[in-house]
């Protein structure tokens, strides 16, 4: 099963963002995480659900600063990360990281592109065993 779980807005200045969004909106900072989306460094600051059972906001910002803000990376839930990546390509879109084991944050984080090369991110369960 597959679901929408996160949204993620491409910010230039991530500590403002973040004071803009905590200030504006409550947000309560929940995880910061510095990592990598097909080899290009990231940092982003993940917020805590604002209900039970909501979404997740995440703010993200590149390392080498591309793309411009306004970028948005949808997120989906999937139970089966490899087989969501697969049926990507199989509907005419592509896999820009394939999905690996990330137990540093609890989860399996692949990342695919739409049609129109759009990036989406696809987090699920870690795998029994090594990826």
């Amino acid at each position: 099963m597959t679901h929408f779980g996160f949204t993620k807005v491409v910010v230039a200045d991530l500590e403002r963002c973040a004071r803009f969004y905590a200030t504006t909106f409550g947000l309560v900072e929940q995880q910061r995480v510095h990592d990598e989306i097909a080899g290009r460094p990231i940092d982003e600051i993940l917020y805590a659900p604002t209900r039970d059972g909501g979404a997740t906001f995440v703010l993200l910002s590149f390392a080498d600063g591309e793309p411009a803000p306004g970028g948005v990376i949808c997120g989906f839930l999937a139970d089966d990360v490899d087989g969501c990546l697969a049926r990507a390509v199989e509907a005419g879109g592509g896999v820009a990281q394939p999905a690996e084991d990330m137990p540093e944050y609890g989860h399996r984080v692949g990342f695919c592109t739409d049609p129109e090369g759009r990036l989406i991110e696809v987090v699920g369960p870690l795998r029994g065993g090594a990826s």
